[in-house]
């Protein structure tokens, strides 16, 4: 295949968020309005955390890879990495990233606290601990939720943001905002406020 080609035949999954969740199976796509971040999103993500070449983006609860993959398709000069503590979900990702042909994405199959902040420049959250309030729709039943873990996923979230430098950049997508240290600031928000950019004075 040209490479003309395969730049097309990737560009046609990003026409729609449907043609986009074909990719996966229809278990996957049946989560996908509640679970997964829809393209638009990820690109006005994207837009706003890459606009600097060659920074990492860190997706904290990165589901099946949906904003990391449409956010490296949209701003392809950023490397970006998804955290997500389901292997089902990783593994979904890693075929989705294959088939697509895309080189700046990787996935870390662990819980998000088992990494360095450090090594990430800016940070993308789709409210990935809501599942552990009671009531709330879950994923799967494969791992543990709490009202306890919710609480201390949010802490220690907030604290590792508040580690990093003046600077950094946060999107926030259905966010409670508990894990958002009050040192970052809104620059801007979107979609009734339900998409927010913030950056660390």
């Amino acid at each position: 295949m040209l490479l003309s080609e395969k730049k097309i035949e990737t560009e046609n999954w990003f026409r729609s968020d449907d043609q986009f969740n074909q990719l996966y199976p229809h278990s996957i796509q049946l989560l996908a309005q509640r679970h997964w971040t829809p393209l638009v999103v990820a690109k006005k993500a994207a837009t706003f955390l890459a606009a600097e070449k060659n920074v990492k983006i860190l997706d904290i609860g990165s589901g099946v890879g949906k904003f990391c993959l449409a956010a490296a398709n949209f701003k392809p000069k950023a490397s970006y990495y998804g955290i997500e503590q389901r292997k089902r979900l990783v593994n979904h990702s890693e075929a989705a990233k294959e088939t697509l042909g895309l080189k700046n994405v990787s996935f870390l199959n662990g819980n998000f606290t088992q990494i360095d902040f450090r090594n990430y420049d800016h940070f993308y959250f789709f409210n990935a601990f809501y599942e552990n309030i009671t009531g709330t729709e879950k994923i799967d039943k494969s791992i543990d939720y709490s009202f306890e873990l919710f609480n201390y996923y949010n802490r220690y979230l907030c604290k590792q943001l508040e580690n990093k430098p003046s600077g950094t950049k946060l999107v926030s997508f259905h966010s409670m905002e508990d894990e958002i240290p009050k040192s970052y600031h809104i620059v801007g928000s979107e979609m009734n406020e339900l998409l927010k950019y913030w950056v660390k004075l």
